[in-house]
């Protein structure tokens, strides 16, 4: 991390602080002393997303809702707010410029690396009522092939054993949870924030898979109150926030007159949609414009199609044409092409639409959203971890179409470069921002790569093995086409890949709703 003490003209700037925020910057001006929620994941979403709303609801009324940050293992976040007295800033970018303001919403930060204890004696306080998780997909340590928690997990294996503190996110949730029942019994809400289809379902599963496989003296009277004393809402969160640059600590001395270690930028757009299923209570997010639903699934499908699907695109075609950001991927037409043809060709056809979204503007406010260019999200992020994230966008999507006699050819474009992003045949060079992507599952992809004797096999055989989902090896349509797309991407460039896969496309139209 950058220290804005040695950018030029910053040096001299105070550091930003309980004493140096502007009062103009606070989105509240409550005294938070209070923890209420433990947070793992301390990274830059959670900051521009979730601290922003509880600001909100401290603005509009008291509450025990101060949050202890808990970064997994990097100190840089955390010991920055330690040294800014828990403050930081949020920068909202946009072509028409950039707003600074400062949550100030954090009682403390902790690194479960180093304090594992600490983490495990936070959700078991009984002043916790909420812990929160924004970890990524792979921080909750399932199987990608089962969705089921991986028991064969180096991590899991440990925290299980229990010999020592846990550093897994579900280990450290279950043995906090453990401690919290034999001490006082206080029920709790675990929230999850991440991009995982059904979050709060997928969550309670994985907690409950680890607790019964514990010895029988820890596991019933846990399995137990875990129905009785813990809620698991789901919940959907959406908001574009880049990795920190010197460029935003800079427009935050503009603006503030301060020096701030750890910014974040974040687009104007934000949305958040839960279940109004809480077991301890809850900050009242609805001030920061959440919509609390009984039904979350119809929202969270929208976006981990429709936004989360198309990104993905974009960002791994964009990648292997030598684009380093998303706005510079999107403004090349054969991308924008391609978006626009998996969005409405191949996703939208899977999902209902809720009926207080007006699709025609979310749309267009989408293309909006990826076109920032003052924003500047990187290719090279938005396409890491794909063999989690593919596995919940393309599927389902794609089974659907396969099983009514259409090819999802955009569908298929997505799988051909993700792979050659990550497994590029022998030969192709995918350049420095595809190589830049980071996926648990790369060293694994290269290594049937290396065994496959065609590029159909090595598709086969990332399929047939259920990277995408168990019900895909049953198309074998699905897996020629993906691997021809490959030799098109390969041998005459990725805008001839996707002109390919519109022109089939546009041959074969979408039947009649």
């Amino acid at each position: 991390m950058t220290s804005t003490s040695s950018l030029p003209g910053l040096s001299s700037l105070p550091r930003l602080s309980s004493h140096t925020v502007p009062e103009r910057s606070l989105l509240h001006r409550r005294a938070v002393t209070e923890t209420g929620v433990v947070h793992l994941g301390l990274g830059n979403f959670h900051r521009a997303h979730q601290a922003v709303y509880t600001a909100a609801a401290l603005d509009h009324a008291d509450g025990p809702w101060g949050i202890l940050g808990v970064a997994s293992r990097s100190t840089a976040v955390a010991d920055a707010l330690r040294e800014q007295g828990h403050r930081y800033s949020v920068v909202e970018i946009s072509p028409e410029g950039a707003q600074v303001a400062v949550p100030a919403v954090h009682t403390g930060a902790l690194v479960a690396a180093h304090h594992p204890d600490a983490v495990v004696d936070a959700i078991a306080a009984p002043g916790t009522r909420i812990v929160s998780l924004t970890v990524t997909e792979h921080g909750y340590t399932f199987s990608p092939r089962t969705g089921h928690l991986d028991l064969d997990h180096e991590g899991v294996q440990a925290d299980l054993r229990g010999d020592a503190p846990p550093r897994t996110t579900i280990g450290q949730v279950v043995r906090g949870l453990q401690r919290r029942l034999r001490d006082h019994a206080t029920p709790v809400t675990v929230l999850s924030c991440d991009n995982l289809a059904g979050n709060g379902t997928q969550t309670a599963r994985l907690v409950r898979e680890f607790a019964e496989v514990l010895p029988r003296a820890e596991r019933d009277e846990l399995v137990h109150w875990l129905d009785e004393g813990v809620a698991f809402p789901n919940t959907m969160v959406d908001r574009i926030v880049p990795a920190t640059t010197d460029a935003y600590r800079t427009t935050v001395a503009d603006h503030l007159h301060v020096r701030d270690e750890v910014p974040v930028a974040a687009e104007p757009f934000t949305m958040w949609v839960l279940q109004d299923r809480f077991a301890a209570g809850r900050p009242g997010w609805e001030h920061g414009g959440a919509l609390f639903t009984d039904d979350v699934e119809p929202y969270e499908l929208l976006k981990l199609r429709l936004l989360n699907g198309t990104h993905s695109l974009i960002a791994y075609l964009g990648a292997l044409d030598g684009r380093a950001t998303i706005p510079d991927a999107i403004g090349r037409p054969f991308v924008a092409e391609a978006a626009h043809h998996v969005l409405h060709g191949d996703y939208l056809p899977s999902l209902t639409v809720p009926d207080d979204i007006d699709l025609d503007a979310y749309v267009a406010q989408l293309f909006d959203r990826w076109a920032n260019s003052a924003l500047g999200h990187r290719t090279r992020q938005v396409g890491s971890d794909g063999s989690v994230k593919l596995r919940q966008r393309v599927p389902d999507p794609a089974l659907r179409q396969l099983r009514g006699g259409r090819m999802p050819h955009h569908l298929a474009l997505t799988v051909a470069a993700y792979l050659c992003c990550m497994a590029p045949p022998s030969g192709y060079e995918p350049g420095p921002h595809a190589a830049a992507m980071a996926d648990p599952a790369r060293g694994r992809l290269r290594e049937a790569a290396e065994h496959s004797t065609s590029v159909r096999d090595f598709v086969a055989a990332v399929i047939d093995e259920g990277l995408l989902g168990d019900g895909l090896a049953e198309h074998s349509a699905f897996t020629e086409r993906v691997a021809e797309l490959i030799g098109v991407l390969t041998r005459h460039g990725t805008a001839a890949a996707a002109g390919a896969a519109a022109e089939a496309a546009d041959a074969e139209p979408l039947p009649a709703p």
